[in-house]
């Protein structure tokens, strides 16, 4: 039986947010970047837009931060909100 790719899999995870390097180059859609901890970057930019508007909870049942909350706070936000706050300003206009 053939083992899921490595980013379904807990060794394929940033215990601090995101994925590492091994779950990274084990997904199939292309190829994937590390988060982009600062600056505009486009990248960011959009992160930013995308996860400002997911629903969910920043913690766990436990106090625990949530993948969410982990992934945010690797590219440089602290909140939902300020990802909101970041995206308004750098976003380009039509």
């Amino acid at each position: 039986m053939a083992k899921t790719p490595a980013w379904t899999r807990k060794e394929g995870k940033n215990p601090k947010g995101g994925l590492n390097a091994k779950g990274r180059k084990s997904y199939k859609g292309g190829t994937l970047k590390a988060p982009v901890g600062k600056g505009t970057n486009p990248r960011r930019i959009s992160f930013a837009a995308r996860f400002a508007g997911m629903k969910g909870p920043m913690k766990d049942s436990k106090g625990r931060p949530t993948r969410k909350a982990l992934a945010l706070k690797k590219w440089g936000f602290g909140s939902e909100a300020a990802a909101r706050n970041f995206a308004n300003r750098h976003k380009k206009k039509k």
